[in-house]
């Protein structure tokens, strides 16, 4: 009797996998699992794609400005500190408690490198597209569009013809 019952699972398993995914009966969290299985996928693929070492780096924000400074007077006063994390840490309380006035000459610096930063990407991106179309260019040959063309207005002519001869 136990056979059979096994017999009979494995008969119903083998048909629930011939189905195609959307089909299956799965459990609650099984369908989780896969629902994150392709959400990695998708994240690993756009990390594939090949970053332009030319791209201007994004300009940092008021407080890693402010950040900046702060770390040369924190390695100063504590020698002894090593860590990354502990600098971090104490320069987020020190951003916390600055005032808006305190803030103000970072914010500055922070939106005059981001006006920089712009400029750059607007150059960056005319020369990508200078690029671009450059390599398009050779793909395409010139005679076979000029053919395209003909071939229409050949046509059009031929129209022009029949409609005369009638």
């Amino acid at each position: 009797m136990k056979v059979a019952k096994g017999k009979a699972s494995t008969r119903k398993d083998k048909t629930e996998l011939s189905k195609p995914v959307e089909e299956r009966k799965i459990g609650k969290r099984k369908a989780a699992l896969k629902a994150d299985k392709s959400r990695v996928t998708l994240t690993k693929k756009a990390k594939l794609d090949k970053k332009d070492p030319n791209k201007p780096k994004r300009p940092p924000s008021p407080f890693f400005v402010f950040l900046e400074e702060f770390r040369k007077t924190y390695k100063e006063q504590h020698p002894n500190v090593k860590a990354v994390s502990a600098v971090g840490k104490a320069g987020g309380g020190k951003w916390k408690s600055l005032s808006a006035a305190e803030k103000a000459p970072y914010e500055a610096k922070s939106a005059q490198l981001k006006a920089d930063y712009e400029k750059l990407m607007i150059a960056y991106n005319k020369k990508q597209e200078s690029t671009d179309d450059e390599d398009e260019r050779p793909g395409r040959s010139k005679p076979a569009v000029n053919d395209e063309d003909d071939e229409e207005s050949g046509e059009d002519e031929d129209d022009d013809d029949e409609e005369d001869d009638d």
